[in-house]
């Protein structure tokens, strides 16, 4: 069995989700994204908007600045993507339809999916059937505009009843996102107007097939993990993700390893790549594939990062929305950000170092350098430190020094 460093675990880590690939030198465009896109396997989908919508956070990290309408032309105009579920919700390539009917089917045998809409389904198919004809006749459409009753009034067409009977519809492939409006609103349709017709009809695999496969894009996505990390990629259960990755040592997909300090037995997807180091500095955030499973940036990084938008203000440790600082192969800063669109602010209201980042290690100017850049890519004119924080002094002297004029 191979022994692999923690450095070494690191790197292909980084490598693996696109970190040591080189940054683009002229105007990014969809060639780009989709590189993003082959790296990560999927882009997870939220509506927080504290800094921008979470989803649009991952590219930024590996690209810098790009048009976030990249995202859209590539999921509704050019429909190379979809919206399921993947990693919680998530636009996923299209080649990966097929992976995942057999999570459609469960759903629409009550085996998969979260209480809510399954609950709907079971108490009132009746309601569910008509629904979806009503995603017929009208889509695409929103929940609100499925309303007959207005918030709050009619159990049976009130807005909780239909939003749980859609996503019912979503979870079990009846119906997808055919667009979204500018308030991030979904609008359904039926999915044979939505998913083209070649890739409805490419055959669907067995469920252990196409498990396997998504557990072979998950290695290539971490490019070293444990069995946990590899079925997490996808949300499979423990004993599903165990044979898939059973079937991928056996067929040489997967080779063993042990990865220094970590408990468990780990595998490296073949032809990771290794890289010598690796130069980078990211703003990550966390729903980004590369740190959202806290275990795993426990392991890489001896870092506990969790996100604290739904801990009390009381008990928030480091702030509402932190994003991590990756620099160079270290997460060595957290940040915790705010758009303050309104005065064209991007906020720091609270800069912390790692442990183990030491003053005059080129953290707080690396830093500086990346949030004018989250600034000016966000369309913000300034950035403002708030004095929370044991980097945040040192993070607002280089600011000032950046914006300082050069003395001639």
């Amino acid at each position: 069995m191979v022994d692999l460093s923690l450095a070494q675990a690191r790197r292909i880590a980084l490598a693996a989700q696109g970190f040591a690939d080189p940054l683009p030198t002229g105007a990014v465009d969809a060639r780009h994204l989709r590189r993003v896109l082959g790296r990560t396997q999927l882009l997870q989908i939220d509506s927080v908007n504290v800094l921008t919508r979470a989803h649009l956070m991952p590219a930024f990290s590996r690209l810098g600045p790009w048009p976030t309408t990249l995202l859209d032309d590539l999921a509704f105009g050019r429909r190379e993507l979809f919206e399921y579920w993947g990693h919680e919700a998530s636009y996923l390539p299209m080649a990966l339809h097929p992976l995942l009917r057999w999570r459609m089917a469960r759903a629409e045998a009550l085996d998969e999916g979260w209480g809510g809409p399954l609950r709907m389904f079971r108490d009132r198919p009746d309601f569910v059937a008509d629904l979806l004809r009503r995603v017929e006749d009208s889509g695409p459409v929103g929940a609100g505009a499925l309303r007959d009753a207005p918030r709050g009034g009619s159990a049976w067409w009130g807005w909780d009843d239909v939003k749980r009977g859609l996503e019912y519809l979503f979870w079990s492939g009846r119906v997808t996102t055919a667009r979204r409006t500018n308030g991030f609103e979904r609008l359904y349709d039926v999915t044979e107007r939505v998913i083209p017709s070649a890739v409805l009809a490419l055959p669907t695999p067995t469920r252990e097939d196409a498990q396997r496969e998504l557990v072979r894009f998950a290695a290539r996505a971490h490019g070293v993990a444990t069995r946990k990390d590899l079925r997490d990629y996808f949300r499979l259960r423990p004993a599903e993700g165990e044979a898939a990755v059973a079937s991928l040592v056996e067929e040489g997909a997967l080779l063993p390893v042990t990865v220094e300090g970590w408990r468990d037995v780990a595998y490296l997807s073949a032809g990771a790549a290794v890289p010598r180091k690796v130069r980078r500095s990211a703003l990550l955030s966390p729903f980004d594939p590369l740190v959202w499973e806290r275990g795993r940036t426990q392991r890489l990084w001896d870092v506990d990062y969790r996100i604290e938008i739904y801990v009390p203000a009381p008990k928030r440790v480091y702030g509402y929305y932190c994003l991590l600082f990756l620099h160079d192969e270290a997460i060595r800063a957290r940040v915790d950000l705010k758009a303050d669109r309104k005065a064209s602010v991007l906020r720091v209201l609270a800069a912390w170092r790692e442990p183990g980042a030491r003053d005059g290690d080129g953290t707080a100017a690396a830093l500086a350098d990346e949030l004018v850049r989250a600034a000016a890519w966000l369309g913000l004119s300034d950035v403002i430190v708030e004095e929370r924080g044991d980097l945040a002094r040192d993070l607002a002297r280089d600011l000032a020094r950046m914006a300082a004029p050069t003395p001639r």
